[in-house]
């Protein structure tokens, strides 16, 4: 019985150590194939360090404004009589666009004139009389003062009707009128718009450190939404003479020609200004630099044939953007092959494949455009 329980023991213990025993040599086999596995290859696009022309720019957001732009109102009120112009229309300096009520005043004035015509008579009859020594000078002056008086009543009365019409106070064109004939508007009411169109103000601002290379007479270029295929050009023509004190920035003020009248008070506009002369700069696509707290990198490719390659990352000093490309100030030369794509992938000796398709090659655009407006 003894010796039963001893080989059933043994038997056991071989049986439980043969299965821990394979299992080990199973775990152990994995771990050397891993380990014997080289790191998975990366599918990449490339792109090379080139060189391009560029002349330093400047990028500023502003407002188109207009060179002179005004709410047009009455210093008067009344009851609209008859309004002169059309929504939209292009007006003159002085045309007449909107007259109140001013029959009252128009026989009030009649009343005047009458008076001043009657004291004009009578000064030039007490100026007869006075030459005949037949009145005194006192007489005389008292006909004069009543005839001034006159004269200044008739002046108040037409004042009074001239600000009860309304002129266009310069050429421009019109907006969408505020009021209808028939309507009671009190002193002050807007009425129409009026913006003067061509030339038009692109008011923006630049940091403090800008200000050196700032100069009237300077071109530079905007865009706008509503037509993201055209370029407008414009120049500087001033400059705010004092900084804001809470942004430290300056304020500047181009002028734009605008004989087609495309853009418009109030467009938001994206611009580009030219600071100097064409200089030499190294570039490479957006897509192709890393960016950390550390600083930015690229991962340049090393290998002699297309089927033993790998990357090895650079820290590289980046400058200015333009498009789709950024200018490398340090770090790569020229000519030098990058990675493009598939960054978050790679590390420092990643065997990669370079995929040659130009439909997933990154944009290198230095001037994209939208394709919709």
């Amino acid at each position: 019985m003894n010796k039963r329980m001893f080989l059933m023991l043994v038997a056991v213990v071989v049986l439980f150590g043969g299965i821990f025993g394979y299992k080990a040599f199973v775990d152990r086999m994995i771990t050397d194939a891993f380990d014997n596995m080289g790191p998975e290859t990366v599918t990449i696009t490339a792109s090379r360090v080139r060189s391009e022309e560029w002349t330093p720019r400047v990028e500023a957001v502003g407002t188109f404004n207009p060179v002179r732009g005004a709410e047009l109102s009455l210093e008067r009120g009344g009851i609209v009589r008859e309004v002169s112009f059309d929504n939209g229309q292009t007006v003159e300096p002085g045309q007449r666009l909107l007259s109140l009520d001013i029959r009252v005043d128009e026989a009030e004035l009649a009343q005047l004139e009458a008076s001043q015509r009657l004291a004009e008579m009578e000064l030039e009859r007490q100026q007869s009389l006075y030459e005949q020594r037949s009145i005194s000078k006192a007489v005389l002056d008292r006909a004069a003062t009543e005839a001034d008086q006159a004269r200044a009543a008739v002046a108040a009365r037409q004042a009074m009707i001239d600000q009860k019409i309304l002129r266009a106070p310069f050429a421009g064109r019109l907006g969408i009128r505020q009021v209808n004939p028939g309507q009671f508007l009190s002193p002050g009411t807007p009425i129409v718009s009026l913006q003067s169109l061509n030339p038009i103000f692109f008011d923006f601002t630049l940091p403090q450190r800008r200000l050196p290379l700032l100069d009237t007479g300077a071109v530079l270029e905007a865009r706008v939404d509503a037509f993201p295929e055209q370029t407008f050009r414009g120049q500087i023509t001033a400059l705010e003479p004092r900084l804001d004190a809470s942004t430290r920035t300056i304020r500047v003020q181009a002028t734009f020609d605008n004989a087609d009248e495309l853009l418009r008070p109030g467009m938001f506009a994206r611009a580009e200004l030219d600071l100097g002369e064409a200089e030499d700069v190294l570039v490479l696509p957006r897509t192709a630099i890393r960016a950390s707290t550390y600083g930015d990198s690229v991962f340049v490719i090393e290998g002699d044939g297309e089927d033993d390659l790998k990357v090895v990352q650079r820290f590289v000093r980046t400058g200015t953007s333009r498009g789709d490309l950024v200018a490398i100030l340090d770090g790569v030369e020229e000519g030098v092959r990058v990675a493009s794509s598939g960054l978050l992938k790679l590390q420092n000796d990643t065997p990669v494949r370079i995929d040659e398709d130009e439909s997933v090659q990154p944009s290198e655009d230095p001037d994209p455009r939208p394709d919709n407006a």
